[in-house]
């Protein structure tokens, strides 16, 4: 929105949260958005095998999808689609916080599908983020640079 973009979310966090596929599905547009469901997405970043299995289908031709290895045990088969394979939990891990496998994931979509600059990703990070957590900029912007490396 900080970008003069048209803007949807749907999260689901029902009780497949609990070892299933919680998702969440965004819709960036230059137009306004006449509906916020999406049913072939240009990308999906699937974090676990469940995801992986339930959405690398629905990804529409010459798409992105973006595998976290680190929690999935098999390859996608679909050879129509861009697909970029990250051991985001790893990669996370070596820059010392785990919970910065989703700004990795994050990095190689923008840098596969490029909807936005990763500037506008931090420059919204500042804005926004709550001042509790500002201390994690520097890590979230490690993050987003470490996926923007993967590139086929």
């Amino acid at each position: 929105m900080d970008e003069g973009k048209e803007i949807t979310w749907i999260p689901s966090y029902g009780p497949e949260m609990r070892g299933g596929t919680a998702n969440c599905t965004v819709v960036i547009s230059d137009e306004e958005i006449g509906s916020p469901f999406v049913h072939h997405p240009s990308a999906v970043i699937a974090m676990n095998r469940p995801s992986l299995d339930k959405y690398e289908a629905l990804v529409k031709p010459g798409g992105v999808l973006i595998i976290n290895t680190s929690m999935t045990d098999r390859k996608a088969v679909r050879k129509d689609i861009k697909v970029i394979e990250i051991a985001a939990n790893e990669e996370a891990e070596k820059l010392g916080d785990q919970r910065m496998a989703n700004m990795i994931l994050l990095g190689a979509l923008l840098a596969n599908l490029p909807v936005l600059p990763q500037e506008s990703i931090k420059k919204a990070l500042k804005g926004h983020l709550p001042e509790r957590h500002q201390k994690l900029l520097s890590k979230n912007f490690d993050a987003l640079q470490e996926g923007a490396r993967y590139i086929p």
